[in-house]
């Protein structure tokens, strides 16, 4: 007999599951915040220009896990849930949460930009620009994967489907049209972010350098004192390997001739400790 498991949102990785359930909750939230026409939430947590009285540092963060309308979320975490999974699982969810962390600050960096030279201030939500750089990283990592639109019957490389969406966003960018509340060029900014990240960790590894995160995380070890040469190295790891052994040896030996001449009973609990260790190496 054979039996199916279906664990349903159990079996969507960590940090997939994390960024899903956070952007659902906060978007939830957001309900019980409308003054009017301004939600006070997203006004908290969206990206305010940084000459804005109501700007502060965190919103680089919590701005892409912000959403107020219906449709913008649906589609934000349809996509980080189609491709986030496989990246996750491909990466691990150090390196997934970093790349989609890193492409949503990027972005909002280069949507600070736009608004620099523009002029055009207004407030940014929403986790496209991650979304984005998610979109690029999976159409690097398999470009002649098939993939389906809407309204669209046939299939479309993943490489020529992230070309488009980069073409696109950045005509629309340009057109500027009245009424167009998108950011288009902070999703621009996902993809090049996302891009750079990529690249950068490919170098890494060409260069032999191994896991990108056991490559950071080796900087805060502490060092290994540095001998003259590898010979040296070993000579003094050898000795000072023995020296230990034989001391423990000796205390080892004397515990024992002091069991000879007055029983077990007389040793110390110290003593029998130690004869109790060293009977389990």
């Amino acid at each position: 007999m054979n039996y199916y498991r279906n664990d349903g949102f159990n079996a969507i990785p960590t940090v997939t599951k994390s960024i899903l359930s956070i952007n659902v909750i906060v978007w939830g939230a957001s309900y019980f915040f409308w003054t009017g026409k301004y939600n006070l939430l997203a006004d908290l947590f969206g990206l305010h220009y940084i000459q804005s009285p109501y700007f502060h540092w965190f919103q680089y963060i919590t701005y892409m896990f912000t959403h107020v309308n219906f449709t913008h979320i649906l589609f934000n975490m349809f996509a980080a849930y189609m491709f986030g999974i496989t990246l996750e699982r491909v990466w691990g969810p150090k390196r997934y949460l970093f790349f989609y962390l890193f492409t949503g600050v990027g972005a909002g960096l280069i949507q600070t930009l736009v608004i620099y030279f523009t002029g055009e201030a207004a407030l940014t939500i929403g986790a496209s620009g991650a979304v984005f750089g998610i979109l690029l990283a999976f159409g690097m990592m398999y470009p002649n994967v098939p993939l389906y639109i809407m309204f669209i019957p046939i299939p479309i490389k993943a490489k020529y489907l992230v070309i488009g969406y980069g073409l696109l966003e950045l005509s629309l960018g340009f057109a500027g049209r009245s009424g167009d509340n998108v950011a288009h060029f902070a999703h621009l900014g996902g993809m090049l972010f996302g891009i750079i990240l990529i690249l950068y960790w490919n170098h890494q590894e060409k260069r032999g350098r191994g896991s990108w995160w056991k490559s950071f995380s080796n900087k805060f070890k502490k060092k290994p004192s540095v001998y003259k040469n590898d010979y040296q190295t070993r000579f003094d790891l050898e000795y000072g390997y023995n020296a230990k052994k034989n001391e423990a040896t000796a205390e080892i030996d004397a515990i024992l001739e002091k069991i000879k001449r007055s029983g077990y009973d007389g040793l110390t609990k110290e003593e029998k400790q130690k004869l109790f260790d060293a009977s389990k190496k």
